[in-house]
C-alpha cells in the first residue's frame, strides 16, 4: 500500500510539473550571459519565455516557484562521465571490470544517474562502459522509459581499442580476462566493430588513440592512421561522430587528422597541437577532475604536500589549451571520483586559469553545440525545460555549483 500511495504521489508531482510554472529567481544565466531580475515560464516540457517581467503574459492557473537569492540556469551537461564506474579509491579499476557483474554494476549505475540528476546533471555523455557491454544503452532506455531517474544519456558502448592496447593487464599469455574495451585491428576489422557497436545502441563511438602497450609503460600510439580513418568515416557515413582518448602528442595527431570531434584527455598537448585543434574545429574535453582525484588516491594531500609532476604537467598543459583558443569541454570523467561532485570538475577549471563565465558556458551551451543538442544548454523560447537554481551567484563564485537547490528536466521537477 505504501508504494502505490508513493507511485501516485510521483505521478501528482510528474503532473503538476508539466502544467505552467513561473520560475522567480535573483538572476537568470541563459548559458550566455547574466540577466537580474528575470523570470522564465515553463509550459509542458517546453520555455516559453524568458526575460523581465513586465514583458509576460501569464497563462491561467500558472503555478509561481519563488527562487530568492537563487541563479537560474540550464542544466548542466557533462561531456565525459562513466555511471557504471565507481571511484577507484574504493574498488581499484581492474577490479571492477574482473569482479564486479554487469548487473552489479547496472545497479550502480542507476544510483549514480539519480545522484547526477540531483547534482544538477540533466544530461551526460557516458564515454565507455568499461567492460561493462551495452549496459549504457539500457541505462539509457530506463531513463528514457522514466523508469528511474537521470539524465539524458548520449552513450559510447563498449569503446574500442587497439588490440593488446588495454587492460586489465598482467596475466600470463594463457589466460583470458575481460577487457574494459572492444580490441580490433585492421582497417576491415574496425569498421567491423564500429559498425556492430552504432547496431547495438551506441550514440558515438570512442577510441582510445594512445594507450599503455604494457603494465607501467608510458602511454604510446595505438592505432594507425589509416584505422582511425575508417572508423571516422564509418561513424560519420551513419549520421554520428567519434571521441577520441588522446595523452601522446602523436595519438593527438592522429585523431584530430582523422576527423574525430572531441579529444579527452589531452595530458601531453602542446600549444601547436592545441592550435590544431582549434583549426580544425575538435574540442579538448581536459578532465582536470580524474588526475586530481587519481593522484590524491596515490598518497598525495591536496593543499599540504607539494603538488606532483603529473598536476603540474596538466596545469600547464591546460594553460597552453587557453592560449590557443581551442574550445574546451566541461568532462571531469566522473567515475573516477563520485558521481554528484562534477562539480569539482568546474572549480579546477576556474583555478587553472578559465574565466568563470567560460566555465559555466562550458558547462550549457558549448557543451549542447558541440554535442549536437540542439534545443539544450540555454534558456530560450522553444528549448526544453532543462533547468537548475544555485544558491548565490556561481558567475562571482564557481564553488557555489556545490549548492543545487531546484532541479527540473523535461518540464519535471525532480529536486526543490
Amino acid at each position: 500500500m505504501k508504494l502505490k500511495i508513493t507511485f501516485i504521489l510521483f505521478l501528482i508531482v510528474s503532473f503538476a510539473s508539466f502544467s505552467q510554472t513561473l520560475l522567480v529567481p535573483d538572476r537568470v544565466f541563459d548559458g550566455e550571459k547574466v540577466y537580474e531580475q528575470w523570470v522564465v515560464l515553463v509550459e509542458g516540457n517546453k520555455i516559453t519565455y524568458v526575460g523581465a517581467p513586465t514583458g509576460i503574459q501569464l497563462p491561467k492557473n500558472t503555478k509561481t516557484i519563488s527562487l530568492k537569492g537563487m541563479t537560474l540556469m540550464p542544466g548542466l551537461i557533462e561531456g565525459h562521465s562513466h555511471l557504471l564506474l565507481h571511484p577507484y579509491n574504493e574498488t581499484p579499476w581492474n577490479d571492477q571490470v574482473l569482479k564486479e557483474s554487469p548487473v552489479e554494476r547496472a545497479i550502480r549505475g542507476s544510483i549514480h544517474a539519480k545522484r547526477s540528476l540531483l547534482a544538477g546533471i540533466t544530461t551526460t555523455r557516458d564515454l565507455g562502459t568499461e567492460g561493462a557491454g551495452y549496459t549504457d544503452v539500457y541505462l539509457k532506455k530506463m531513463i528514457d522509459k522514466g523508469i528511474i531517474p537521470g539524465p539524458r544519456m548520449l552513450v559510447a558502448g563498449p569503446a574500442i581499442v587497439a588490440t593488446g592496447a588495454y587492460g586489465p593487464k598482467g596475466f600470463h599469455d594463457g589466460v583470458q580476462v575481460p577487457l574494459g574495451a572492444e580490441p580490433a585491428s585492421g582497417v576491415a576489422n574496425v569498421i567491423e566493430t564500429t559498425r556492430r557497436q552504432m547496431g547495438n545502441g551506441a550514440n558515438l563511438i570512442k577510441i582510445y588513440a594512445d594507450y599503455r602497450w604494457a603494465k607501467d609503460e608510458p602511454s604510446q600510439p595505438t592505432f594507425l592512421q589509416e584505422e582511425i580513418n575508417a572508423i571516422v568515416a564509418t561513424a560519420t557515413s551513419a549520421g554520428k561522430y567519434v571521441v577520441a582518448h588522446a595523452s601522446t602528442p602523436e595519438g593527438m595527431r592522429r585523431a584530430i587528422n582523422a576527423g574525430v570531434e572531441t579529444i579527452e584527455h589531452g595530458d601531453g598537448g602542446t600549444l601547436a597541437i592545441f592550435k590544431q585543434m582549434k583549426e580544425k574545429g575538435v574540442a579538448l574535453c581536459p578532465t582536470l577532475a580524474a588526475g586530481d582525484a587519481i593522484m590524491q588516491y596515490k598518497g598525495w594531500k591536496k593543499g599540504s604536500d607539494p603538488e606532483p609532476e603529473r598536476i603540474i604537467a596538466k596545469k600547464k598543459s591546460f594553460k597552453a589549451a587557453l592560449a590557443s583558443g581551442v574550445t574546451i569541454l566541461f568532462g571531469g570523467d566522473v567515475g573516477v571520483f563520485t558521481h554528484g561532485e562534477n562539480y569539482r570538475e568546474l572549480e579546477m577549471m576556474a583555478a587553472y586559469g578559465m574565466p568563470v563565465l567560460a566555465v559555466l558556458k562550458a558547462a550549457t551551451s558549448v557543451n549542447a553545440n558541440v554535442f549536437h543538442l540542439e534545443n539544450l544548454g540555454r534558456l530560450q523560447k522553444g528549448f526544453l525545460a532543462d533547468i537548475i537554481a544555485v544558491q548565490g551567484n556561481p558567475t562571482a563564485n564557481i564553488s557555489q555549483m556545490r549548492k543545487v537547490n531546484f532541479v527540473m528536466k523535461d518540464g519535471v521537477i525532480y529536486k526543490q
